[in-house]
């Protein structure tokens, strides 16, 4: 959906239809404010499968929100639920394929179901699907979406946040979200610095269909080169997450397709028996960035415009979703309240509200990958025991699978799966 004309009356400009971005303009739009979506993508070309490879694990807190919102009900015959975790850690590749060894940790949803009401572990959904779901609520809802369209600039006065557009079209809202990627025009206009650092490491991304069931388990195996996750897809297939040097990475990535499905094989061993490359296969670049801080006066940011992690342990996307609840039921809040919604004392209470869980999560991030990304035998001996620990631990268990669930902390309402 492209809209030529700028509409007046604009309570909050969010720069990046994205997942994050899509997931809070819907929440704004059904508590009564008039959002604006900024992408320089044409919209409905989102939904293409060769636009987003990606899968994403989604915890069950923010498939709650898509609920709320209206989108579940889309979304559900494309989420396959996760009822088990399985991490390993080991020398060679192979997977599972040959048995767990003395170090491991199983998660299972069975023993959260008394509060998380019998949901799963989280859901696996490719980004595509999320996407189109999203898109079609947007444009269901009404909300006006301009793209393609490019934020050149953006300045922040004392009554109003003013972008403007590489055409040169201007925007005026009390409030405007950089919700654009790591590269935010918003958060830099803003004054925001980011710091972070690259992983020599590229992230390889492919579906594969398997002979054998998967029966809901996500496998984490970890390899001196980097973890390697296979991560259940509906229709029996999977969506592989595997973490190569930039090299292998650039060399897996033009190779022919017979010499691809020989690595694969090797990484991914037998254990669900012969495995068939679906689509085309990605690679992204692996780096962690934060945001110095999460907003400014007129500026809030959301999705990896704030942070971007590691995908390690699955929960870039979520925090980008947990972000989006926590913005708009801050804005709405403040709306119902009378206050200037963009004014830096209310923005100040998202930031501080995601502050903590943004870092201790991005940071915990980085020490997994530190951690085990290599093949120190006191660090394997270390990790080894900590993980045989907290399989032993059912409280620490359970602790660690409502986190990842997404059901720890002071949840905003969308996340309990209330509406705003």
């Amino acid at each position: 959906m492209a809209d030529g004309e700028v509409p007046k009356d604009i309570d909050v400009i969010i720069a990046g239809a994205g997942i994050a971005g899509a997931t809070l303009a819907l929440a704004l739009h059904q508590a009564g404010l008039k959002p604006v979506l900024i992408d320089p993508v044409v919209f409905d070309a989102q939904v293409a499968p060769t636009f987003d490879g990606r899968a994403s694990a989604i915890a069950y807190a923010a498939f709650r929100q898509w609920k709320a919102l209206g989108v579940g009900a889309a979304l559900e015959p494309h989420a396959q639920r996760i009822e088990q975790i399985l991490v390993t850690d080991g020398q060679t590749p192979g997977a599972a394929s040959h048995g767990t060894g003395p170090f491991f940790l199983r998660f299972d949803s069975a023993e959260i179901a008394d509060s998380s009401d019998g949901e799963p572990l989280g859901y696996l959904l490719e980004n595509r699907h999320i996407r189109a779901a999203l898109a079609k609520g947007v444009i269901d809802a009404g909300i006006t979406v301009l793209a393609p369209a490019k934020v050149a600039r953006a300045s922040f006065g004392p009554r109003e946040a003013v972008v403007t557009l590489a055409d040169g079209r201007e925007l005026r809202a009390p409030v405007a979200v950089g919700a654009e990627g790591r590269g935010s025009v918003i958060r830099s206009e803003a004054g925001i610095g980011a710091v972070g650092w690259d992983y020599p490491q590229t992230g390889v991304v492919a579906t594969v269909q398997m002979e054998r069931p998967h029966e809901g388990v996500a496998h984490e195996y970890f390899l001196p080169g980097g973890p390697f996750a296979i991560l259940p897809l509906t229709d029996n297939r999977a969506s592989l997450v595997w973490t190569e040097s930039r090299a292998r990475g650039a060399a897996l990535k033009s190779a022919r397709p017979e010499i691809f499905q020989a690595h694969l094989d090797r990484r991914f061993g037998d254990f669900l028996g012969t495995v068939t490359v679906e689509g085309p296969m990605f690679t992204y670049p692996l780096s962690l960035q934060l945001a110095e801080r999460f907003a400014a006066p007129r500026a809030a940011l959301l999705g990896d415009a704030a942070h971007g992690i590691h995908p390690i342990a699955g929960q870039g996307l979520n925090l980008g979703l947990k972000g989006a609840a926590a913005l708009a039921q801050t804005l709405v809040e403040a709306m119902r309240l009378g206050e200037d919604i963009g004014s830096e004392v209310v923005l100040e209470r998202y930031a501080a509200w995601r502050r903590l869980d943004t870092v201790s999560i991005s940071l915990a991030a980085d020490a997994f990958v530190r951690l085990f990304s290599n093949d120190n035998p006191v660090l394997r001996l270390a990790r080894g025991a900590g993980m045989a620990a907290v399989n032993r631990i059912g409280p620490a268990r359970r602790f660690f699978m409502q986190e990842a669930g997404g059901a720890v902390g002071d949840l905003p309402r969308l996340l309990r799966g209330e509406a705003l």
